[in-house]
């Protein structure tokens, strides 16, 4: 997985995907600041996630940006996504290799580093820790620090990702700590006070 410094968000799908939801979304890859998208949709049925994903998919492809599956690796394997993303109670990373092969797979270790250990000896693409700030995303079941970024980084040179109630404000901390990319979802498509892309463009 390359990295591109002038590109560190990882950019999460809101729940619900309204009509206004791909020009927005257009409109955010256009700021050239993503370099991944993960769709998280929890609620919906397999063939509507089928409908949504291959509308993203292309939009994707057209701007050069990672599309990841939350969860759900057999939908990974029916869109042909780049990757799928896999929380620790999803399926194992070891039976994921064998439905998607040789794509990205990312793992959500919290805040443990015995976690991130595990996902790294399972040949783990990238791993993501978190939450490191409230989230309005999800409730908050585990806080990770920066000391658990630098602990990260040090058993391994894999990309770290960073997730929870991350904006404008809180999100340099991170990556002036080792994070690599920021996953971000709330302050984009759930900010009350500006747009989303007003608020992509407020992250430099």
């Amino acid at each position: 997985m390359k990295i591109n410094k002038k590109k560190f968000i990882y950019l999460i799908s809101p729940l619900t995907i309204k009509k206004s939801f791909y020009c927005d979304l257009i409109q955010i890859f256009k700021a050239n600041k993503v370099s991944f998208f993960q769709l998280r949709l929890k609620k919906k049925i397999f063939k509507k996630k089928l409908i949504i994903g291959k509308k993203i998919k292309k939009i994707c492809k057209n701007f050069n940006v990672k599309f990841l599956i939350n969860d759900d690796v057999l939908l990974a394997r029916k869109l042909n996504a780049d990757g799928c993303h896999l929380g620790q109670k999803d399926m194992d990373i070891l039976d994921a290799r064998k439905v998607i092969g040789n794509k990205i797979i990312g793992v959500t270790c919290h805040n443990s580093i015995r976690l991130a250990k595990v996902a790294i000896r399972n040949k783990a693409d990238y791993i993501a820790f978190g939450a490191f700030y409230l989230s309005k995303t999800k409730k908050v079941k585990h806080i990770a620090s920066v000391g658990t970024l630098k602990k990260a980084r040090k058993i391994t040179n894999k990309p770290i990702v960073a997730i929870g109630g991350i904006n404008s404000n809180n999100y340099q901390k991170l990556l002036l700590n080792k994070a690599n990319f920021l996953a971000i979802s709330g302050y984009i498509w759930k900010n009350k006070k500006i747009k989303p892309i007003e608020a992509i463009k407020k992250f430099k």
